[in-house]
């Protein structure tokens, strides 16, 4: 069902239907100190997307009030909706876990859709846009209502 091969482009995996799990994400990561952190609409409770947060991060997302994450990509400060989408989320509250090795972030989107994956007619509303078949093992686009 998933396959062991290098990692596509961000393009490639964000718009086929064929599961690419990536398990290696953790092991790349090389030097940088991160944690997960999981992003959750405080209006809805609905998990939007899942990112890294490295000291730095954590400390302009306190500082801004806004959710800042760090780009294990490019290995600086990502602010959300800066560069690209322009969906930025206000940060209602920080959650820390039992073993203080994850956090979830509740926010509160600004505007707009929330993925900088699009869709025809605009933003995903979360990043968790698609689906795995049990069945097939294919992955299938969820449809909005």
């Amino acid at each position: 069902m998933t396959q062991k091969s290098p990692r596509p482009d961000g393009a490639a995996v964000e718009e086929t239907r064929e599961l690419r799990l990536d398990f290696t994400k953790l092991t790349r990561l090389g030097d940088d100190e991160v944690l997960p952190v999981a992003v959750q609409d405080a209006r809805t409770d609905e998990v939007i997307l899942v990112a890294y947060v490295s000291r730095e991060a954590l400390e302009e997302s306190l500082r801004l009030r806004k959710a800042v994450f760090w780009s294990t990509s490019r290995h600086a400060l990502w602010y959300k909706g800066r560069e690209e989408s322009g969906n930025s989320f206000t940060l209602e509250e920080i959650r820390v876990n039992c073993e203080q090795n994850s956090l979830v972030y509740r926010v509160t989107p600004d505007r707009g859709g929330i993925c900088h994956t699009r869709y025809p007619d605009g933003a995903y509303r979360n990043c968790f846009y698609r689906r795995l078949n049990l069945e097939t093992g294919v992955l299938e686009e969820i449809k909005e209502t």
